[in-house]
């Protein structure tokens, strides 16, 4: 385009001006190339001449169109130059406040010197896994960009933020880290993450203060390196820190503070732990108070103070070293107020040997005193061949003072961060990283020195860096789109680097200058002009001789060469760090060990540099540490090339900080600075490489829908886009060179798209003028139509209504006529009726006067007579008044003088002993006879209750009876004999009853002679037992006289016993240690396990056994193991297996079997003595003998019982043995574990032929005391003198040595057995001398009480003693009966138990008694096994919706029906069948009241569902499947629990199948809560996929086609931005969203999940669209369009209509919706005048004031006509809203989860009438 064409009427430019910089004006007349005069007009329509020179004034820059402004990104302006950049900051600022916006890739943040709401969990969650370009900037979506370009490429990432003081480059670091600590939190419980944010309190504490640019200015550089692992979650970190500014630790210019930690201690100095420190106010110090203002404005400095220890606390900074350090702190404080003295002379000085502050600094720092003083009034100075000391002058001294004041300062700046990255540090292997550069920005001030010579020499290659990235992107991004490209011509600053850090440059001349002894800043300046004058970058200033100038990047700098010698040297006397070295505390010490090392090393290395303190006659020299120490410069310049070399090695991001005025003033914008701040971070740099190349790019969609209205229509008609696109171009820009075709974008040059907009504007101008003059002439013809219409119409109407008019007039005038003689006649009659009526008034009148006089007379004559009356009654009534009154007064008197004389005579007698005696005799008696009848009401009370009672049940039980005797009576009436034979049978009933009754009681009476004779043979065998005592005395005894006989014999056994005690104590011991490892194992494996809730009657396993018996077989010592019953149990609740791994289960199963055995053993014995005592005893009666009969048979079929319950218990240990192989086997690879496991496998067996043992030695036993209760009188010596032979005799019988010692070792049993019963009953008696002291106690309390009470009641007077002892006496009566009613109440609950026991026990009484008949009337030789059968056979019965199972099945059936169920295996059946079935076996053990047995399933069930979900933790089915069945299962327990609540919708058969046993309201409750984390796991699933399709379906599919308009596009979307998988989250739709919807609910449904339950999770998930749409609403601008409101809430609509198919309208999801769709509304209504505005408050009341803002502020117009929204709108609505008490929340929280219900409902399904497939294999069920 020609200059002609693009400087015409009416377009917009910027021009010049001195106080904006750039001010906006419009061209009023059009400019031809050559003219000397621009005609403008600025924005207050004052009219410019703008002279046009070649050189001095060019053509002024152009304006973007107004649709261009505002945008997110730089380098979508059509016109990229400064004003443009500048404008469209300031707008952005100003108007949306938005802080953040793109230029390329840098983020540009502008600081708002306010709080935005804006950096919360909900924004990082919002950003996270979004491209960069896709949402609003952010220094949240950079961070993305680098955490997934880390993940993507797997290459280091680097973000560089750099700014000015002020400009908030600290805030912006601390937000990116909080991101990364947000998305890569660490993977386990390091919480890496907090201790890389904590690290920053600390880092600002000691590096950060307030200057007057900036209240928390960071005075160095850090780079921090976060690491990650191979998950990309964070495992550590480290700090890297450059140039800190010790110059302000003694000096701060005015309004500026020291370091922040000095101003915190001083605060927080009252502290009792910093007593010791002596400090006050840090107005009393001086290195604290040279600024003048300690204070800033909204910080506390105390509050910070404990943010700063709790996070040296949370990194590992021991308490002992934070003392130190503010110990050391404390001590810089006191060494700045150290007052030098100078001398007469003016060449020394001194120090007080009072000063306090010196005297703290020693005792602080753990110096000696004496030589502090010495060495800071005085120098060494080393020759070759002596060593001086030299006075210091006061000035030298100071200044000595302060540079160890900076000194140690900076060392312990760096203990502090190497500490920090210490405790960062992990052990873990590093993936990757991520470094956050927190570096100063370029500086420029009126007085520069050193620190800012070294700033902006680093600012220099960081440009450097930037811009050859910047370059590479750009260069990168052509060679992808294959478009040819030119070397573009940037600003290169190399010879600016080479000025200042090549050979011979500023540095090496500075650290030349400091190596020369006398070297001064002046020779030094005049070595850089004779040097370095013919460099472009340097000059020398014209007045002065003492600086120098540096052309930087961004500006000119002039540096004053005062004191850079000085920095640059970094002086500290050797004599001060000697000192310090010397330091009695460690801390102080170590900080300067390495001093010569960093900084000050010396080339000598010789043992003789340490004998520098001896004074010899010749020492030798030490070489002066300045000629080779390293500089400031130097150090600064290696970790700078470092850096760089980092910074290269990664992939960095920019974000550059902005001030926007030196006042710090919220959201006011100083264009002045900014744009010199602009000039200096490389944003201009960056619009001028963008604008050298094409910076404008659209893909071909995107350009097709924006300029398709400039196109003709047959070339719409073409199929390919990308042709039609060239076409257009092709026809509309004449010079190629003005764009070129990519792959999958069109690139234009600068101003090209602003071309394509006017042409587009253009277009749309001139069809918007036919569709006007169409229009116009249209309303014109219908306009005169309707006129014409009208006129007609008009005449019509006019000649009508003259001819009604004239009709009128004549109805008019008859009327008239007609009125005329109606009035006469009324108004002649009205006279005359007038007239008669005056006359009859007048009348009447007068008569009533008349009357009235002869009235009023009579009624005075009748006033008077009742005067009369009652003036006669009064004064009669007076006179007698007066007579009484005189009379009472006499009496009164009299009564007085009485009442007093008796008053007196009271007074003396209650003063008397006897009379309270009286009093209380009468009271006590009282209180006697109403304790009596209290008593005697209460037991006619219980009398009469227990009448009532019994007459209640008698009463019920004969009107039962009389009913339905009545009713056989009314059915039968007309058969008499019939009822005859009725009587009689029921006669005939009541006498079997009878019988029966008789019976029972003969067989109760009958046992209980049996259980006497049973507690006779008892006491025999107790008798026997105390014989065998005696008798074993005897034997010991007898052992011991033989055992003195046989000494050398005894000697060489007791050498073997002791070897084989060694050897026992050996085997235990290393059994114990197994033990004690497989407990450790067994711990560590229960840690990585989840931890299980098991409610319910649950025993808590036991892994102790006590191995501290004497028996040789460590396995089964485990007599004081615990209760064996509850190792069954627990057996039987953890299934074989489980138990097989614990070893205290093990151990009671043992002791279990050898009790069981034992008992059966001595049954066995017992029924033997009974045999032969009946046959000693002969014959007995019949009756007798049947007896025994029947006692035999019951004892066989005990026996039988026990032998049967012996051999399951074998079983199970069977099991147990083969659980331990397996378990060994599948865990070979752990030898350690399968040797523990093989030992306990050994120990097992050995226990078993153990057992084995104890069985035979049992029998022998049993003969022996048979034997020896037959023929104890006769063969009493015989017998003991053949079993006395011991064990280590070489006896000839070995049959009776083996029957002794099988005989001893059963005594010794025995001798246990009763050890252990008088055991227990020495407990058993201490409990109850426990007991009878606990009581004894108790009645000293209540006796102490009653004193108190008496003592108490003594103090009170007669009448109150009588009152409180009432008192006393009703509250105890009341108490005792309260008692008593509770006790009733507990009794008769006792009372109902005991029934319902009875009832049991008389159901297992009769079937003992069918099982005892049988066993009678078969042979008594008969198997067990028969006899077994015939006690459990039972009746078959119909099906009663209940399924049995064996205990061992039971980890068959969790397997079945939940671990290896699949959701279609029982897709075609009832749903929730796994539900139903697990409910029926609970019934059935239920049924058999088998408590253990319905604990252990329960427990496995909820288990084995939580492993299930845990394994399919991302499936929907399986979870919905569950959720379905987890709370079918609940509803179950519900139903069928007997609760009545629950049964109001039940079935009479439903009620016949309730829980008859068992109450498990508390397994419902797990239930429950196991239900809520499903139905949380199901949302969260759903969410998880849908996540990605919301946006994408939501806001950015065109539900309506050609609706949306495309507008220039913001962030450019670079190809290393986005994601490289084409079907991404872009091909999404609506009717994909509602396709997942549907196939959730389908599932749901499929599934049998309650609609109320499937109605709460679509809810949930309405409410997650509605979270994440209006979120992204809220932080991208290019969707805050008027069609994209109409997008959304067609998409709305189509989700109602969807829930209305589903029939969930009513399930509250459309409400969790009404946000966006008041978001879409807002984005639709009009949005100018105060009536919109009102209407927008009263429309928008779900969306708070902060969101309605945003949503205004990012409105942006697709076209240029359509209007913005001003910012007085948008003021206008914050007005309104005032008043609202919105929560101030901007995003909406998607993690927010409604609270689920779970409503009962009930099933209608039978379950006798469940049917369960036969692919389940679930064929161990038994139908009952």
């Amino acid at each position: 385009m020609s200059v002609n064409e693009l400087y015409s009427k009416y377009t917009r430019v910027w021009i010049p001006d001195p106080e904006d910089v750039w001010r906006a004006a419009e061209i009023i007349k059009d400019y031809k190339e050559g003219e000397p005069i621009l005609h403008l007009k600025l924005e207050d329509e004052s009219p410019l001449e703008y002279r046009i020179g070649p050189k001095d004034n060019p053509l002024p820059f152009l304006r973007n169109p107004d649709i261009l402004v505002g945008e997110n990104d730089l380098t979508a302006l059509s016109y990229l130059h400064e004003p443009a950049v500048l404008h469209n900051l300031k707008v952005r600022f100003l108007e949306p406040n938005h802080i953040y916006t793109y230029c390329g890739i840098v983020l540009v943040a502008i600081n708002p010197y306010d709080q935005l709401q804006i950096y919360g969990e909900e924004v990082i969650n919002a950003y996270s896994g979004q491209n960069m370009g896709d949402m609003d900037p952010h220094i949240f979506a950079v961070a993305e960009e680098a955490y997934k370009q880390m993940a993507r490429d797997e290459r280091n990432q680097s973000i560089i933020v750099s700014g000015e003081s002020g400009a908030g480059k600290t805030v912006s670091a601390k937000y990116a880290m909080r991101f990364f600590a947000t998305v890569g939190g660490s993977a386990n419980d390091t919480n890496v993450e907090e201790k890389v944010l904590a690290s920053s309190p600390i880092m600002e504490a000691i590096g950060n203060a307030k200057t007057t640019r900036n209240d928390n200015s960071s005075r160095f550089g850090k780079y921090i390196q976060i690491g990650f692992d191979r998950r990309y979650h964070i495992i550590g970190a480290n700090m890297r820190t450059y140039l800190l500014e010790k110059s302000r630790v003694v000096f701060q210019a005015e309004d500026e503070r020291n370091y922040h930690i000095f101003y915190q201690l001083c605060a927080s100095a009252s502290f009792p732990e910093f007593k010791d420190l002596a400090l006050t106010s840090a107005e009393d110090f001086i290195f604290t108070s040279q600024g003048e203002n300690i204070f800033i404005e909204g910080v506390n400095d105390a509050e910070d103070f404990k943010k700063t220890k709790e996070a040296f606390t949370l990194l590992g900074v021991k308490e002992s070293n934070q003392s130190s350090i503010f110990r050391i702190i404390a001590s810089i404080l006191h060494l700045g107020n150290v007052e030098i003295c100078s001398e007469r002379d003016g060449d020394s000085c001194h120090i007080s040997r009072n000063d306090p502050h010196l005297t703290h600094f020693c005792r602080l720092l753990g110096v000696e005193l004496e030589q502090m003083e010495h060495w800071l009034c005085h120098r060494k100075l080393v020759t070759t061949s002596e060593t001086y000391v030299k006075n210091m002058s006061r000035k030298q001294a100071a200044n000595a003072r302060d540079a160890l004041a900076k000194h140690i300062y900076a060392h312990m700046f760096d203990w502090i961060v190497e500490h920090v990255n210490r405790s960062l540090h992990t052990s873990s292997k590093q993936h990757s990283f991520i470094g956050v550069l927190d570096i100063y920005g370029f500086e420029t001030f009126e007085i520069n020195s050193f620190e800012q010579f070294c700033i902006n020499y680093a600012n220099e290659k960081l440009q450097q860096q930037f811009n050859q990235h910047v370059f590479k992107l750009e260069q990168e991004e052509y060679m992808k789109e294959q478009i040819p490209w030119t070397l573009i011509d940037f600003y290169d600053n190399q010879p600016c680097i080479d000025l200042i850090e090549a050979k011979l440059g500023i540095l090496d001349l500075l650290d030349e200058e400091c190596k020369v002894p006398k070297g001064t800043d002046q020779n030094w300046c005049q070595k850089l002009y004779d040097r370095l004058s013919s460099s472009v970058h340097f000059q020398k200033p014209r007045m002065s001789n003492i600086s120098f100038i540096i052309i930087h990047f961004a500006d000119k700098v002039e540096y004053q060469c005062e004191g850079f010698l000085e920095k640059n040297r970094d002086t500290v006397y050797e004599e001060h760090i000697n000192i310090l070295k010397a330091s009695k505390f460690q801390l102080v010490a170590d900080l300067f060990q390495d001093t010569n090392k960093d900084g000050s090393s010396s080339t000598s290395s010789s043992s003789k540099s340490s004998r520098i303190n001896v004074r010899s006659a010749k020492p030798t020299p030490k070489v002066p540490n300045k000629e080779h120490r390293k500089t400031v410069g130097h150090q600064f310049r290696s970790s700078l090339q470092l850096l760089m070399e980092t910074l290269n090695a990664t992939t960095p991001h920019y974000v550059r900080c902005i001030k926007p005025n030196d006042e710090k003033e919220a959201f006011s914008f100083d264009s002045r600075r900014a744009v010199q701040q602009l000039r200096a971070c490389g944003v201009l740099e960056t619009i001028r490489i963008s604008a050298a190349g094409y910076p404008s790019r659209w893909t071909y969609p995107d350009f097709f829908n924006r300029y398709r209205v400039l196109m003709k229509k047959s070339d719409m008609t073409v199929g390919d886009k990308k042709l039609v696109c060239r076409n257009l171009l092709e026809t509309l820009v004449k010079d190629p060179d003005k764009f070129q075709f990519g792959k999958t974008k069109i690139f234009f040059r600068a101003g090209q798209v602003a071309y394509l907009e006017k042409l587009r504007a253009d277009k749309f101008r001139s069809a918007c003028i036919k569709i006007q003059k169409t229009v116009r002439r249209w309303l014109q013809m219908v306009r005169y139509k309707k006129i014409r219409k009208s006129a007609i119409t008009l005449q019509r109407f006019g000649r009508g209504y003259m001819a009604r008019r004239y009709a009128e007039r004549l109805r008019l005038t008859r009327a008239a006529v007609i009125c005329q003689k109606q009035y006469r006649m009324v108004r002649e009659r009205t006279a005359y009726l007038r007239v008669r009526q005056a006359v009859v008034t007048i009348q009447a009148f007068t008569r009533g006067m008349f009357t009235r006089r002869i009235f009023q007379e009579f009624l005075l004559h009748h006033k008077a007579m009742i005067i009369q009356k009652h003036v006669r009654g009064w004064l009669t009534r007076r006179k007698f008044k007066l007579a009484r009154n005189a009379a009472i007064t006499i009496q009164c008197a009299y009564r007085r003088m009485r009442a007093k004389r008796e008053l007196k005579q009271l007074k003396i007698e209650a003063r008397s002993a006897q009379h309270l005696k009286k009093l209380n005799t009468g009271m006590e008696n009282k209180i006697v006879q109403l304790q009596r009848k209290m008593d005697d009401q209460t037991k006619d009370l219980k009398t009469q209750n227990e009448q009532l009672v019994v007459a209640k049940t008698s009463l019920g039980s004969e009107v039962n009876k009389l009913q339905k005797e009545l009713e056989t009576m009314r059915s039968r009436q007309g058969d008499g004999s019939q009822l005859t034979s009725m009587k009689d049978e029921l006669e005939k009933l009541r006498a079997e009853l009878q019988e029966a009754h008789a019976h029972r009681k003969k067989l109760e009476e009958e046992h209980s002679n049996e259980k006497m004779r049973f507690e006779q043979r008892v006491e025999e065998l107790e008798r026997e037992n105390s014989l065998l005592k005696s008798e074993k005395e005897k034997m010991n005894q007898r052992i011991l006289h033989h055992s003195k006989s046989t000494e050398d014999q005894e000697s060489s056994a007791s050498q073997s016993v002791g070897r084989v005690q060694a050897e026992l104590d050996e085997e235990r011991q290393r059994y114990q240690n197994l033990l004690r490892e497989f407990s450790r194992l067994e711990q560590r494996y229960d840690n990585l396990q989840e931890a299980k809730f098991q409610p319910g009657h649950r025993r808590n396993n036991s892994n102790q056994s006590s191995l501290e018996s004497d028996s040789n077989y460590p396995s089964i010592s485990t007599s004081e193991v615990g209760d064996t019953d509850d190792a069954i149990q627990l057996v039987e609740e953890m299934g074989v297996e489980k138990a097989a791994m614990d070893i205290g289960v093990f151990m009671k199963l043992q002791k279990r079997v050898r009790e069981l055995e034992q008992e059966r053993k001595r049954l066995q014995v017992n029924l033997e003595k009974m045999e032969d005592h009946s046959k000693r005893k002969g014959i007995e009666p019949k009756t007798t003998s049947e007896q025994e009969n029947a006692d035999l048979a019951y004892n066989s079929l005990k026996r039988q019982e026990l032998e049967s319950e012996n051999k399951k218990l074998k079983n199970d240990l069977n099991e147990l043995r083969k659980a331990i192989a397996d378990r060994a086997s599948k865990n070979s690879s752990s030898n350690e574990l399968q040797d523990g496991y093989n030992l306990l496998l050994g120990q097992l067996k050995a226990a078993n032929e153990e057992l084995d043992v104890r069985k035979e030695e049992v029998l022998i036993l049993r003969s022996q005391i048979v034997t020896a209760a037959q023929q104890k009188e006769k063969d009493t010596t015989n017998h003991i003198e053949t079993n006395n032979l011991p064990e280590w005799t070489n006896s000839k019988k070995p049959i009776d040595k083996e029957e002794a010692l099988r005989s001893y070792h059963g005594l010794c049993e025995s001798k246990k057995l009763l050890e252990a019963q008088l055991q227990s009953q020495a407990r058993k008696h201490e409990d109850e001398l426990e007991a009878f002291r606990t009581q004894i106690e108790l009645l000293r309390d209540d006796i102490e009480k009653k004193q108190e009470m008496l003592n108490h009641t003594m103090s009170l007077s007669p009448e109150a003693q009588v009152e409180y002892s009432v008192q006393q006496e009703i509250t105890r009566l009341t108490n005792d009966n309260l008692d008593l009613k509770e006790l009733v109440e507990k009794l008769e609950k006792n009372e109902r138990k005991l029934k319902k026991q009875l009832r049991i026990y008389m159901k297992k009484v009769q079937e003992l008694e069918v099982s005892v008949t049988a066993a009678a009337s078969q042979s008594t030789t008969a198997k067990p096994e028969m006899t077994r059968q015939v006690t459990v056979q039972r009746r078959e019965k119909d099906f009663e919706g209940m399924l049995e199972y064996y205990k061992e099945d039971e980890a068959l059936l969790v397997k079945t029906l939940i671990t290896d169920m699949k959701p279609h295996a029982v897709s075609a059946t009832v749903p929730c069948l796994p539900a139903y079935i697990l409910f029926m076996c609970i019934r059935h053990a239920d049924y058999i009241n088998d408590d253990q047995k319905v604990h252990s399933l329960l427990t496995s069930t909820i288990n084995a569902i939580k492993k299930v979900l845990k394994k399919n933790n991302d499936d929907f089915e399986m979870t919905s499947f569950w959720l379905a069945n987890t709370s079918r299962l609940l509803h179950c327990l519900k139903q069928y629990s007997g609760d009545e609540a629950f049964m109001t919708q039940n079935t009479a058969k439903q009620n016949e199948h309730c829980l008859k046993n068992f109450d498990l309201a508390e397994y419902r409750q797990v239930l429950s809560d196991l239900s809520i984390q499903i139905y949380q796991q199901l949302v969260k699933v759903a969410e998880h996929v849908m996540q990605p399709m919301i946006v994408s379906a939501m806001l950015e599919s065109e539900s309506i086609p050609s609706l949306a308009g495309v507008k220039p596009m913001g962030y450019r979307n670079r190809s290393s931005s986005m994601d490289k998988d084409e079907e991404g989250p872009g091909s999404y739709t609506l009717e994909a969203l509602i396709r997942q919807l549907g196939q959730f609910h389908g599932v749901m449904g499929e599934h049998g999940l309650d609609p109320e339950i499937a109605g709460q999770v679509i809810r949930q998930l309405f409410y997650s669209i509605n979270a994440v749409t209006l979120n992204n609403l809220l932080l991208r601008k290019d969707v805050c369009s008027w069609s994209t409101g109409m997008q959304l809430r067609y998409n709305i609509s189509q989700m109602e209509e969807w829930l209305r198919g589903k029939n969930l309208h009513q399930s509250g999801a459309v409400i969790n919706m009404e946000p966006v769709i008041q978001a879409a509304q807002l984005l639709q209504v009009k949005k100018k005048t105060s009536q919109d505005a009102e209407a927008i408050c009263s429309l928008c009341t779900a969306l708070t004031m902060q969101q309605i803002v945003k949503i205004l502020n990012l409105y942006t117009p697709l076209n240029e006509f359509e209007e913005r929204v001003t910012v007085s709108f948008i003021r206008n609505i914050q007005n309104r809203l005032q008043g609202r008490n919105d929560v101030p929340m901007l995003l909406v929280d998607t993690k927010h989860t409604f609270p689920v219900l779970f409503p009962y409902t009930p099933s209608a399904l039978s379950l006798e009438t469940l049917h369960i497939p036969a692919n389940l294999s679930l064929h161990f069920l038994t139908r009952v």
